[in-house]
């Protein structure tokens, strides 16, 4: 991934960034081809890996076991026009961009056909993303015989990363009353999203 300088992680950022995890899009190459599947996955620190599982019906963790990986994860994105810019002769200077969020884990990837490991999987990833609900649900409250059923029909999968690489295009290169500007766009906007984007926008420093 091509990351200029002023929108490089650092590596305390990239940490953090592998921390919150969340939905990624995994890539694996392999002799037939690359192979690429949606899936939620968790960082685990301790032995620096990211952990997730997939459908038994899905062919990547048959023929991607080993393969070099890549998964991708999307932060917070969205349109900058130029009309948010200040009103001066420099406007008409500026073009239409996108900021964005992104990180990208390489390495290579596992498979775990085990039902005990794909237990363990399921059960982190339920309490990572149930902790701050009001009655968080937990996979004991299905029925033994149900989990085990439900648990046969996936396999885990693990990506033993090699480097991970943070970029944050977020108007870092601009002046500070353009990226102020923009950020004032954003919130402006009808888009959840792209009031997420203005959230972020405001958590790393300016380069100018």
């Amino acid at each position: 991934m091509y990351v200029p300088t002023a929108f490089a992680l650092t590596e305390d950022e990239t940490v953090d960034a592998l921390r919150r995890g969340g939905f990624a899009h995994l890539v694996t190459a392999t002799a037939a081809g690359l192979l690429t599947t949606p899936l939620p996955m968790l960082y685990d620190e301790e032995r620096h890996r990211l952990v997730g599982h997939v459908s038994r019906a899905n062919p990547h963790w048959r023929g991607g076991n080993g393969g070099q990986s890549v998964a991708i994860f999307s932060g917070a994105d969205g349109y900058v026009s130029p009309r948010w810019y200040p009103e001066d002769a420099s406007r008409t200077r500026m073009a239409p961009t996108w900021n964005y969020e992104v990180l990208t884990v390489h390495g290579r990837l596992v498979v775990h056909d085990d039902v005990e490991w794909v237990r363990a999987n399921v059960t982190a990833l339920t309490a990572a993303h149930e902790q701050d609900r009001d009655e968080p649900w937990r996979i004991d409250e299905v029925a033994a015989r149900d989990v085990d059923s439900m648990l046969r029909a996936i396999v885990g999968v693990e990506v033993v990363i090699e480097r991970a690489v943070g970029k944050a295009k977020l108007s870092q290169n601009q002046p500070d009353r353009n990226r102020r500007a923009v950020i004032d766009g954003l919130e402006r906007s009808a888009s959840p999203g792209d009031r997420t984007l203005a959230d972020r926008m405001r958590i790393l420093p300016n380069e100018n």
